[in-house]
């Protein structure tokens, strides 16, 4: 069904369809499907659509199987997927504490930088050799490599206002903030990340999760790049969402938006 979903949201004219990364979620959620698997099926039924994860807590997941998955997964799509990465959360639906990972949001953190080191490593193509506190990779060669160069494009979550996240997304190509709650904090994060990625002018994305019918301007305005229509994981219907579908995305003049 996702897939299909996917086929008719690039019909419709959407340029990207992003899914959840958890083991269960709180109730009456009960049925949670594996990501990958559903990312697989998304990209074999779609042509142009970006995809991926949004976001996967790197820090409860193998960083070499997760190179060996992004690269094939970027290949069998010809170069759509996008990594969103993050911290995680046990505070929706206890998975964390629930399969014995780690609660501590500062190792936590560790473990996100590492495995992203590790993934930029393996998608170059050459041996990566990387010992650490967390994790070793002992010169590994990951083949193939993705499609996309110098490797598949990371989008970072994290809460507007917490500087660390900021500095981690300003290291790779996106930003995806958690619990946002008005378009001046999207502005504050574009200057913020702007400032810190200094004179990198290769391209670069703020994602901005919000409600199905709310006004996208202002945030566009703000700064940011791609509007992900957010919908509430314990009220969503498949009628709901095919109506947004239906709809299609919003069509912004970003020039006169600002």
């Amino acid at each position: 069904m996702v897939a299909r979903l996917a086929a008719e949201a690039e019909e419709a004219g959407w340029h990207g369809v992003f899914v959840w990364d958890h083991l269960r979620w709180r109730a009456p959620v009960r049925q949670v499907a594996d990501p990958w698997i559903t990312l697989a099926a998304i990209a074999t039924a779609t042509e142009r659509l970006r995809f991926g994860p949004m976001v996967t807590p790197l820090a409860r997941r193998r960083p070499a199987k997760v190179a060996k998955e992004t690269a094939t997964l970027d290949r069998l799509s010809g170069g759509r997927l996008t990594l969103g990465v993050g911290l995680g959360s046990n505070r929706f639906g206890d998975e964390l504490r629930a399969t014995g990972e780690e609660l501590d949001d500062r190792r936590r953190a560790q473990m996100l930088d590492e495995s992203l080191e590790i993934l930029a490593a393996a998608w170059s193509g050459e041996p990566v050799h990387h010992h650490s506190r967390h994790y070793t990779v002992d010169g590994i060669s990951f083949l193939p490599r993705p499609v996309q160069r110098p490797g598949v494009p990371v989008w970072v979550a994290g809460l507007p206002g917490n500087v660390k996240p900021l500095r981690r997304a300003a290291r790779h190509d996106g930003f995806f903030p958690v619990n946002l709650e008005h378009p001046d904090q999207v502005a504050d994060i574009v200057t913020t990340i702007t400032d810190l990625r200094q004179a990198r002018t290769t391209p670069y994305d703020f994602a901005i999760p919000l409600p199905p019918g709310a006004d996208v301007a202002p945030y566009a305005k703000a700064g940011a790049t791609w509007w992900l229509v957010e919908f509430s994981p314990e009220t969503v219907s498949l009628d709901q969402v095919r109506g947004v579908l239906r709809d299609g995305p919003v069509d912004i003049d970003i020039e006169r938006a600002r």
